[in-house]
């Protein structure tokens, strides 16, 4: 049976799948990416995880995958096929298109961008299909973005389109690692959320979806973190929309899974901010954490030119 495989490296843990023609979700697998090992424990988890992968498809359904898909964080130079930078992770200007290649005797191999991939499976299966225009902006560890235009993500001359994160909101305000201050990441991902909320709650163990709970419950504490975080992220949305025009701004991420909690307060925070802009549709993802894996199933039948649509059911 003629399958891709489907691997989405993130900061901690990986989610792989098998693929089929039709776009049937074959086989899923998650692996720890080790990162507490060093960058070089990583590379090898992930050589190892694709090869385990490979030898499952052929034990399962008597052929080599056809091709493969990976999705990674950081800075990546998708035509290169090189990871350039990861601080999570922790490498620079790796050639993991040639060591996955290799590793998979030969099996062709698509490098993207972790979100970027995440945001070509929402506009094809998820919240943005059918919108010619959107941006997809998960809110996790930190904050990045996915232009979508007529169905191909913009990854800039550089590698760099889409990091909305790094927007300055605060003018001289909380340092950034990437040398800035006071960027969009710093004040409304899910990390920057659950560190204000464990200082003000006086809990060091409180994250974000504590945060989101103590704002339903009616915490004034809760409520002026949470009101910080949509105050400073519709400052980023309104600035990205300002530049971009899009149709529908699509939110996903572990912030997103507050709900009406986040959407109805920052639906009316982006509405309050627009003046001649058109207020675009604001839409919560549609994949949840299935996106990169299923973006990066994608990406492998893109390099087959093959048209399908992944389906995110597994099916057998």
């Amino acid at each position: 049976m003629r399958h891709v495989i489907a691997l989405d490296v993130g900061g901690t843990g990986m989610k792989a799948a098998l693929v089929g023609a039709g776009g049937e979700l074959l086989h899923q697998a998650r692996r720890a990416t080790g990162r507490e090992r060093g960058s070089d424990a990583v590379v090898r988890t992930i050589l190892d995880f694709a090869a385990e992968l490979l030898a499952y498809g052929e034990r399962q359904f008597g052929e080599a995958a056809a091709a493969a898909g990976v999705a990674v964080p950081g800075i990546v130079d998708s035509a290169r096929g090189v990871a350039v930078y990861s601080a999570n992770l922790g490498w620079r200007d790796l050639p993991l298109r040639r060591l996955l290649g290799e590793r998979l005797a030969g099996t062709p191999v698509a490098l993207g961008h972790d979100v970027r991939t995440g945001g070509l499976a929402e506009g094809r299966i998820g919240a943005g299909r059918g919108a010619d225009r959107f941006l997809f902006v998960p809110l996790g560890t930190g904050i990045a973005g996915a232009i979508n235009i007529d169905g191909t993500v913009e990854a800039g001359a550089h590698g760099f389109a889409g990091e909305i994160g790094h927007i300055v909101v605060r003018l001289g305000g909380t340092p950034c690692p990437c040398g800035q201050r006071g960027c969009l990441e710093r004040y409304a991902s899910a990390s920057a959320v659950s560190e204000a909320w464990a200082l003000a709650s006086g809990d060091p163990d409180a994250d974000a979806a504590d945060c989101a709970r103590a704002v339903q419950d009616g915490d004034e504490r809760a409520v002026r973190v949470w009101r910080d975080a949509v105050d400073a992220l519709a400052d980023g949305l309104v600035t990205a929309l300002t530049l971009l025009d899009p149709r529908t701004l699509i939110i996903g991420g572990g912030l997103a899974e507050a709900g009406d909690t986040l959407f109805a307060p920052l639906r009316a925070a982006v509405a309050e901010r627009v003046t001649f802009q058109q207020l675009p549709s604001l839409v919560p993802a549609a994949l949840g954490d299935t996106a990169g894996c299923l973006g990066a199933g994608l990406l492998a039948w893109d390099l087959l030119e093959t048209d399908i649509t992944v389906r995110s059911e597994v099916t057998t």
